[in-house]
């Protein structure tokens, strides 16, 4: 995917510190002073423009959520977001997920969202999927025991690697559904992607994997 730049977004971003954290590894162990609250964290890695995580703070306000996007050009319209909203339980790390276990506590972090992350199709980049074997391992160091990791996508072949990898590392999936829009789950909040592909008929693949305690 070919990102367009966008003119100021890095200046803009270090503006506004109170809710693009800028040094996350100081913050390690204590996210709940930063947020001034007790309330349970949740994060998307990969939250693109956020909106997302904007759905579910405003439906969730007794939950802390950070979402983590390394492309400046595409968190700035979360920050916009954001702002606009006036939420003060959405945080944002402009940084790169393969670095969680620097910004996060073990059981510091309750629940882990990956959605719409991209396939990297090629065998050769399989390492780079969001929900292999080396990113479970540092989900399960930032979640409690038994948490938890809700996953969508519009890939069913990433799907159903993600499923296989899942099931390989001994986690119980949960609310496996092959066509979401087309299920009884209720309180789904839609990504950016996940409206453009569904308004297409195109099928959103979801379910949730537990680690075991």
């Amino acid at each position: 995917m070919r990102l367009r730049n966008k003119p100021g977004a890095s200046e803009e971003l270090l503006s506004h510190p109170n809710i693009v954290i800028q040094q996350p590894k100081a913050c390690k162990g204590k996210w709940h002073e930063i947020f001034g609250n007790d309330n349970p964290i949740h994060i998307e890695v990969g939250t693109g423009k956020g909106q997302f995580l904007t759905g579910m703070s405003q439906l969730h306000p007794n939950i802390n959520y950070i979402g983590i996007e390394k492309y400046d050009s595409v968190i700035i319209t979360a920050l916009e977001r954001i702002q606009e909203a006036g939420m003060e339980n959405f945080k944002l790390l402009n940084e790169d997920v393969v670095h969680l276990t620097e910004y996060f506590s073990e059981d510091e972090v309750e629940r882990v969202y990956i959605n719409f992350t991209d396939p990297w199709p090629k065998n050769r980049h399989e390492k780079r999927r969001l929900t292999h074997e080396g990113f479970l391992k540092m989900y399960e160091q930032v979640l409690p025991k038994n948490g938890e990791i809700h996953f969508k996508t519009d890939n069913q072949g990433l799907f159903e690697y993600s499923l296989h990898s899942f099931s390989k590392y001994g986690m119980i999936l949960n609310n496996v559904s092959l066509d979401l829009h087309n299920s009884d789950f209720e309180g789904n909040v839609m990504t950016e992607y996940e409206e453009k592909f569904s308004s297409k008929g195109m099928r959103i693949y979801r379910c949730e994997a537990q680690f075991r305690g």
